[in-house]
């Protein structure tokens, strides 16, 4: 991190940090931590903790529609750390709320969405924290018929812009704060390898094979320079069985509207089948590009792994 960004970001920990008490390490589940560019409200110990080195997020932007989903949303991609406090007792959402919202503007932030219960409705909390963004068992507090405030900031960085997702709110006689750092940062790749007589196997004894080879920028269709080894075997596997005839199959996880990712998984396929063609010198008579979405998965979308594993290209023998 640059010393630029040091200075910004230490201005959120001194805001909120002014008049913190300070706090028995035991009253906060094991493992856990605030996070080093936000502190916690003063007198809060957390409750859940869970941190994901590259996963995606679907940021709120706006207000639900008549079929109870998000209006308007964002897709990140990055490392997430969300965070679940349980408030001090005498305190209120607007205080809690307002001393984040104080802090990350004074840190440089933008406010991109910002509401409450009496905007926003009830059943907002309801879809955020249960159906968009699950983390591993319920939210103790958060899903609030009675009363929340929530915001979304984002502060644009050249090492790599941070998005804050944070909700205040109470539930059942309860304050709690829930805060989601979302730092967008490319993937790390390279950490997968093809090889074209594995392939062969795979397909002669499964009829098809999954390629984790294969790079895209997120929510694009355009085929990266780094995919090139996984073509390349992709090519040897096809000059190889000259009576071989592929469908490409474009697959995601279930991160977004159905409809979104249909047409993605079959972008994506389109641009491999379409790479290999032009690039490589394969007949696209014998590539035919499919797209099924969310709808094949090979393991559990509950899980990062899970989503990473089925994010993929499956060559399919025809």
């Amino acid at each position: 991190m640059s010393s630029k960004s040091k200075v910004v970001f230490s201005l959120l920990c001194i805001v909120l940090l002014a008049t913190s008490i300070a706090f028995a390490q035991d009253k906060d589940i094991e493992g856990s931590k605030d996070h080093p560019l936000i502190s916690r409200f003063p007198g809060s110990i957390i409750i859940l903790y869970n941190v994901k080195k590259f996963d995606e997020y679907i940021l709120p932007l706006g207000k639900l529609d008549e079929e109870r989903k998000l209006s308007k949303s964002q897709r990140l991609e990055g490392k997430i750390t969300r965070i679940q406090y349980k408030a001090p007792e005498g305190r209120s959402t607007l205080e809690i709320y307002r001393n984040y919202e104080l802090a990350l503007k004074k840190a440089g932030f933008e406010i991109l969405f910002a509401g409450s219960e009496k905007e926003l409705g009830w059943r907002w909390t309801y879809q955020l924290y249960e159906d968009i963004n699950p983390l591993m068992g319920a939210f103790h507090g958060i899903q609030s018929e009675e009363d929340f405030r929530y915001l979304s900031a984002k502060l644009s960085n050249p090492e790599g812009d941070v998005y804050v997702s944070l909700c205040v709110s109470l539930a059942y006689g309860s304050l709690a704060i829930q805060l989601d750092v979302i730092e967008v940062r490319p993937m790390e790749i390279g950490l997968v390898t093809v090889n074209a007589d594995v392939l062969a196997k795979d397909i002669a004894r499964a009829g098809r094979v999954a390629i984790y080879g294969i790079y895209f920028d997120f929510g694009k269709a355009e085929v990266k320079p780094e995919s090139e080894p996984a073509l390349k075997e992709i090519v040897k596997l096809l000059q190889q069985n000259p009576k071989l005839n592929l469908y490409v199959v474009g697959h995601t996880d279930n991160v977004g509207e159905l409809t979104y990712n249909m047409k993605l998984s079959e972008a994506r396929a389109d641009a491999v089948a379409k790479e290999l063609g032009s690039k490589y010198g394969v007949d696209v008579k014998r590539l035919e590009a499919h797209g099924v979405g969310p709808l094949s998965p090979v393991a559990s979308n509950k899980t990062e792994e899970g989503r990473a594993k089925n994010r993929r290209v499956e060559l399919v023998e025809q």
